[in-house]
């Protein structure tokens, strides 16, 4: 099972070899250096798990983790640290942690704890997506930015959950409707231009600046910060 990690510990030492044992076991890993920068890549895009640090500069992890939570995060977070007692567990795990690992550690389990995650978060879809300051609930079918309800059809609104599962990344227009109608892309690129628009328009309206970006020739991208780019 290939895992696309966030990685949030300030040691240099500890997150260079962590980063390159989860490279040489087949995953893919971002490396956040302070609590700060952990909160902005792990609200801003779709990570499979977050393993996170709790003494770091700037936000500490534990701050961290509650923010992520209170903004509906859901991504599973296995918390790394050398606070072992049983109340350091208890209130990680009451904060919104998945797991917990104290230092020292062997890489073999933290690599077995994160594939445990995985399978059991596999087995529970998430009910709700967010990239920064846009959610959508796949449950009540509501969007909102900012707190700001939108108002979708349903074809925008499968367009968007599409996105936000890419977030960051560029989707092209063949993805895009081969997602919506299972079928030949070829030919009907105008209409999703056309539904792009009106998604981007609702999404966007009141605002000074697009999620959704155009990128010449290959498609479109959603960030989780406003871009004028």
């Amino acid at each position: 099972m290939i895992m696309d990690v966030l990685l949030a510990e300030d040691d240099a030492v500890l997150g260079k070899s962590l980063k390159q044992g989860l490279a040489e076991s087949g995953h893919e890993c971002r490396w956040a250096r302070n609590g700060r920068q952990a909160l902005e890549l792990a609200g801003g895009q779709q990570f499979d798990a977050i393993i996170l640090d709790l003494m770091m500069p700037e936000m500490n992890g534990l701050d961290v983790l509650t923010r992520l939570r209170g903004q509906g995060v859901q991504t599973p977070i296995l918390v790394l640290t050398a606070l072992g007692s049983v109340e350091d567990r208890v209130t990680g795990l009451e904060s919104g942690a998945d797991d917990y690992l104290v230092k020292p550690f062997a890489l073999p389990e933290l690599l077995a704890r994160l594939h445990a995650l995985q399978r059991r978060s596999h087995s529970r879809p998430s009910p709700s997506l967010r990239v920064g300051p846009l959610s959508l609930d796949l449950a009540t079918r509501r969007v909102a930015r900012d707190d700001k309800e939108v108002e979708l059809t349903p074809t925008e609104f499968s367009l968007l959950e599409f996105l936000m599962r890419f977030a960051g990344q560029v989707v092209t227009r063949r993805m895009l409707c081969e997602h919506l109608w299972e079928a030949d892309w070829e030919g009907v690129t105008n209409v999703i231009d056309v539904h792009i628009n009106r998604l981007r328009a609702k999404v966007d309206k009141g605002f000074p600046s697009s999620l959704i970006q155009t990128v010449r020739g290959r498609g479109y991208v959603l960030r989780a910060t406003a871009d004028n780019a």
